[in-house]
């Protein structure tokens, strides 16, 4: 029996008899089983582990993020402190595949340089399997760099120090003087010119776990995981307190007036939950561009412990390019969601009428999660966000037979072809559904195929197979030229 289950897990979510049969398939069409086999694999796995990398302004946080995750997406310019909005980024080392949280994103010297270093650490190290922390070899340990291994010593996780901008022997010596700080050895690395990340790379696979510590709301009867998230001051602390049906988040008209995270287990609809409030932190006026990083940080750091997500829209307000933000945020996390308008005893006809339009136009990327609309002042409707939260867990850990898709994928080929493009038509031959939690599938095509025929094929499993709450991932695998093989 445990054969059956190991060799299952090698198969993204086939089993024995189903992937026999798909790779058979895949043979007749002239696939290569390895690249099969790949494709497979990149597309079955589970949730993956995270990587925080940590440490004070200027040390090339940054720089090295950008070398870890093999290419230049996180935005690196000379003046420290530049911010972006994206938070966490994929990355593959050794076969293996991980998340990396960058906080080089926001560091001006607001709150003190000590306090804010200290509060990414913080939210990052809590998002965080493993965390590589970034100490300035030239300069030695500082007094900030101090304070972040007190956090770290507290947090438990597992760290490996990087000492950056060591470029050459003498750098070696600077290095050593790491050991003082009591992490371990320093792997000496120059983030710039990429020499020794290998070698950090490695120890950071040592340390990080295969899969993250959480089981996924697997432990029988677990509780599942719901972040609430959507901007500051849109509500979600008194949701929070109406759907625990106590006074327990401080609720005050200023915006972002919560702190922590708080996990409160919630009883609603005969079930346990467990709500991780993310609410938004203490904006003073010139702290605003920060808070926002650091309510993006917190945000991914919550959304990363949830299997579901709940994204709170004040309904009395345009929709903002922050809502938006915050549902991408959900959305390439790969988490189910639900979406809850806020406020909306509230609304006039006219504002009604022109909140469906903006969501028509705004959402519309995102039709497929499930709305609620609520008051979290009077309680209404409260009793729907159950069944909400329920029918999005369910699309995200649909899965789809392989022979039920192929049957499926085969009419809809028949049905609507791919448009003619440079004298060719490229067709989806064939295709499997390698993952859930959310559905990932791979197509097998003979040719590329185009953004809007990606999208009608995803809207069309949609209709016919639910997936109702949930993104999908689908990655296209195009045969090679037959006369090619060696």
């Amino acid at each position: 029996m445990d054969d059956q289950i190991h060799t299952g897990d090698e198969h993204g979510e086939l089993g024995d008899a189903e992937y026999a049969e798909f790779m058979e398939l895949a043979a007749q069409e002239g696939f290569d089983a390895e690249e099969v086999e790949g494709a497979l694999g990149e597309a079955g796995h589970g949730p993956l582990p995270v990587l925080a990398v940590v440490g004070r302004p200027n040390v090339g946080k940054s720089t090295l993020v950008n070398r870890i995750i093999g290419r230049r997406e996180a935005v690196v310019e000379d003046r420290p402190g530049v911010t972006r909005d994206r938070v966490t980024y994929e990355a593959e080392w050794a076969g293996r595949r991980f998340k990396v949280v960058d906080t080089g994103g926001w560091e001006q010297d607001v709150l003190g340089i000590d306090a804010s270093v200290a509060a990414q650490a913080e939210y990052a190290i809590e998002a965080a399997d493993a965390v590589v922390f970034v100490v300035d070899a030239t300069v030695g340990a500082t007094d900030t760099d101090e304070a972040v291994v007190k956090l770290l010593r507290r947090a438990g996780k597992p760290v490996v120090l990087c000492a950056n901008k060591v470029d050459g022997p003498s750098g070696e010596a600077d290095a050593a003087m790491l050991w003082s700080l009591g992490l371990g050895e320093p792997m000496p690395v120059s983030a710039l010119h990429g020499r020794g990340t290998g070698d950090m790379l490695d120890e950071v696979l040592k340390a990080l776990p295969e899969a993250p510590a959480q089981t996924f709301g697997n432990a029988i009867g677990g509780p599942r995981r719901v972040a609430l998230i959507g901007r500051p001051n849109v509500g979600k602390s008194s949701l929070l307190n109406k759907v625990a049906g106590e006074e327990r988040v401080v609720v005050n008209e200023l915006a972002g007036t919560t702190r922590d995270p708080v996990d409160e287990l919630i009883e609603l609809g005969g079930k346990t939950w467990k709500f991780v409030d993310t609410a938004g932190i203490r904006k003073r006026v010139h702290l605003q561009e920060g808070a926002d990083y650091y309510a993006s940080l917190r945000t991914a750091a919550a959304v990363e412990k949830a299997e579901v997500a709940v994204v709170l829209i004040d309904a009395s307000e345009t929709i903002s390019v922050q809502d938006q933000r915050i549902i991408t945020m959900a959305v390439e996390a790969g988490r189910a969601m639900v979406i809850a308008y806020n406020k909306w005893d509230t609304l006039d006809e006219e504002r009604r009428y022109y909140l469906e339009r903006e969501i028509e136009t705004e959402l519309q990327q995102v039709s497929w999660a499930p709305r609620v609309n609520v008051s979290a002042q009077t309680g209404r409707h409260m009793e729907k966000l159950v069944p909400a939260i329920e029918t999005a867990l369910a699309g995200w850990e649909t899965r789809v037979p392989t022979g039920r898709l192929n049957a499926f994928l085969g009419e809809l080929v028949a049905a609507h072809p791919h448009p003619i493009r440079g004298g060719k038509q490229p067709r989806i031959l064939f295709g499997t559904q390698a993952g859930t939690k959310p559905p990932r599938f791979v197509l097998f095509a003979s040719g590329f195929l185009e953004a809007g025929y990606r999208r009608f094929v995803e809207r069309r499993l949609r209709e016919e197979f639910g997936f109702e709450g949930t993104p999908i991932h689908i990655s296209v695998r195009v045969r090679e030229k037959r006369g090619r093989k060696k």
